[in-house]
């Protein structure tokens, strides 16, 4: 299993003058830690789950971007872009420049979009579900056509380009991958199964129909199920001293058992609890430093609480 952190909450006690550096040492640690993403929410506003839309919130890829120029191995990405917030083609060219800068290094997360209220506040046009649901469906293929260098003109029911030119192109290949955000099972995974590598859903007693319906759009496509990354939040909370965190690793594992049922016995297996003081084991050759220590210094660092996190059910 792959572990990434995201970042949801910008408010330090320092206040928005030590925010690039709390933020450039969270990001160095899990970088350091061997975190496989560092990722970031795409909104403008601070949603209601972390606290009033007045706390701070920094644009997204600005945000990447800072970051890319300080890490050197871990995955960038959005979790997730609305595909509402931003024309596709500039989408594609704002997600190109992020791959190159981080030597291949984007992502692109993207769903529908949800939140009303900071699109109205900002004057991003929110049009009704079932037609975001359509123009994400035309942003993944615009971005799609944009990455091969097909330049011929895109005439979509929303979208109209003429030359959807890239220069540079991405340096990952065949294209920076696709995560799509949401469990929803008539659209969402749909397009998951037609046009991503990954997804992200929440874990909860839903998780394994969930699974179970991507797997079937899969089939519909014609796509293998197993080549599709499958990821959900994750709360990470060894508590203060570490007392949590072979509990936390149980959930972790029994997350992996639903990839080891699929197939994904292999990595399944390294999340088996290590004895104790053994931190050089299957999943840390390095023997890198458990993670309490390192969630106790990211807090230290941001002064935030606990970290959302990406825990991915490997492929």
């Amino acid at each position: 299993m792959q572990i990434g952190v995201q970042i949801p909450d910008f408010t330090t006690p320092g206040g928005p003058a030590r925010l690039g550096a709390g933020l450039a040492a969270v990001a160095r640690t899990a970088d350091d830690a061997g975190f496989g993403f560092v990722a970031v929410m795409d909104h403008f506003f601070q949603i209601r789950s972390i606290g009033p839309p007045e706390r701070e919130m920094l644009e997204a890829y600005t945000t990447l971007g800072y970051l890319a120029g300080l890490t050197s191995r871990a995955k960038l990405l959005t979790l997730v872009t609305g595909a509402v917030y931003r024309p596709p083609g500039i989408l594609a060219k704002i997600v190109t420049t992020l791959d190159v800068l981080s030597g291949g290094r984007a992502w692109l997360g993207i769903g529908a979009a949800w939140n009303e209220e900071e699109s109205r506040g900002l004057g991003i046009p929110f049009p009704p579900v079932a037609e975001r649901f359509e123009r994400l469906e035309e942003t993944l293929q615009i971005c799609l056509q944009m990455w091969r260098g097909d330049e011929t003109p895109y005439h979509g029911k929303h979208f109209q380009l003429e030359r959807p030119l890239n220069s540079p192109q991405a340096l990952a290949r065949p294209h920076p991958p696709i995560m799509i955000g949401g469990g929803g099972e008539r659209k969402t995974l749909r397009l998951v199964a037609r046009y991503a590598q990954a997804c992200n859903m929440f874990p909860g007693p839903e998780l394994a129909r969930k699974l179970d319906v991507l797997r079937a759009h899969c089939d519909a496509e014609g796509r293998d199920y197993d080549e599709i990354t499958k990821t959900v939040y994750f709360i990470f909370d060894p508590g203060e001293r570490g007392e949590k965190a072979a509990e936390m690793v149980d959930q972790l594992g029994r997350l992996a058992e639903m990839g080891l049922r699929r197939g994904h016995r292999r990595r399944g297996e390294r999340m088996g609890r290590p004895a104790p003081g053994d931190h050089r084991q299957r999943g840390n050759p390095a023997g890198r430093r458990p993670l309490a220590g390192r969630r106790h210094r990211t807090r230290r660092h941001m002064g935030a609480g606990v970290p959302c996190a990406l825990a991915g059910l490997a492929r």
